[in-house]
Order: structure tokens, then C-alpha cells, then sequence
């Protein structure tokens, strides 16, 4: 009897000095980690700029795409070109399909019959003219909108790129297995560390 007594405290001792080391383990892991954590957040940390968004703004207003060179975005560069490109080849296609058709309408007028349409009325020329200088309008305004367009970006992609977004403050969606009855259970976390 008494040697089962010994057996089961020895049992229960060592069962319990191997959960007490157990989580002074994972409590070293633990803390290891934090540290390892710690050091990569501040290096990802830039220091606070206050002037960086105006800086970024004025830079694009200068000239079209260098903001998003001063944020490091350089592959919304050739996007900017290539929205702002467009809108410059509308709006001179539509100038030069304008004046020709005022051309055309101006020596008819004159008295010669030798133009390019010669079974259009003067009524369509008159029509033509007023679609193509709303086309040419229409296209200015879609390019002063790009450009404006371009130079909010730089001024937003400047300011978030000073917004600190740590794994401090995390909001994640999470799945998780239902074991008693074999679903899945849908939800949301929010996690904050001090």
C-alpha cells in the first residue's frame, strides 16, 4: 500500500514538473518572439512627415507622374501617361475633325462646291461642327480630370503610406471547424496588443 502511494506522488510530481517547465518554455518562446516582433516593427516604421503629402502633391502638379515616383509607386507612372495621352489624342482628333468640317462649311458659304462631302446639307455641316467641338470639350474636361485625378493619388498615397498599420491591430476573418457537428463557423476578430 504504501509503495502505491509512493509511485502515484512520484506520478503526480513529475507530471506536475513537466507542465510547470512546459510553460516556462513557451513563456521563453514567447518573449523571444515579442522581441523578434518588436525589432521588425520599427524598422518598417518611417518617421512622421508632415509636409511628405503637400510635397507629393506639388511634385505631380509640376509634372504629371513625379509625385508617384516621390511615393515610390513607379508603376503608375506609364498609367498616368497613358490616361493623360489619351485624353490630349481626343480632344486634337476632335479639333482637327473640327476644323475641317468649319473649313468646309466656311467655303461652302463662299461659293465653292469642290469639298469632301459634297451630299452633305449645310444643316448637317452646322451639325457635325457642334458634335465635334462637344466631343473636343468633353475630351479637355476628361483630361483636366485625369490630371487632377493624378495629382490627389500622390497626395492619398503619401498620407497612407504614414499611417502606421501594425500587427498590434489586426482585424481578420477567421474559419474555424465546428467538431460536434462537422460545419464551418464564420467569424471576425479583433485583436489588440499593448
Amino acid at each position: 500500500m504504501r509503495i502505491k502511494c509512493c509511485y502515484i506522488i512520484f506520478c503526480i510530481l513529475f507530471s506536475i514538473q513537466s507542465i510547470l517547465s512546459q510553460e516556462n518554455e513557451e513563456i521563453k518562446i514567447t518573449t523571444e518572439e515579442v522581441a523578434v516582433k518588436k525589432k521588425k516593427r520599427e524598422r518598417k516604421i518611417r518617421p512622421y512627415e508632415p509636409l511628405a503629402p503637400a510635397r507629393a502633391a506639388f511634385y505631380s502638379a509640376v509634372l504629371p507622374g513625379l509625385g508617384q515616383v516621390y511615393t515610390g509607386k513607379y508603376w503608375k507612372v506609364p498609367i498616368v501617361y497613358a490616361a493623360l495621352g489619351t485624353g490630349v489624342y481626343f480632344y486634337l482628333q476632335n479639333n482637327n475633325n473640327y476644323n475641317r468640317v468649319r473649313d468646309i462649311f466656311k467655303r461652302r458659304l463662299a461659293g465653292f462646291t469642290d469639298d469632301e462631302f459634297p451630299n452633305i446639307t449645310n444643316d448637317q455641316l452646322i451639325s457635325l461642327q457642334e458634335r465635334y467641338r462637344r466631343d473636343q470639350e468633353l475630351s479637355l474636361l476628361v483630361t483636366v480630370g485625369i490630371y487632377l485625378l493624378n495629382i490627389v493619388d500622390a497626395n492619398v498615397t503619401a498620407h497612407l503610406q504614414q499611417y502606421n498599420v501594425t500587427e498590434d491591430l489586426s482585424f481578420k476573418p477567421k474559419i474555424n471547424f465546428n467538431e460536434f457537428d462537422a460545419g464551418l463557423n464564420y467569424g471576425l476578430s479583433l485583436n489588440y496588443n499593448f
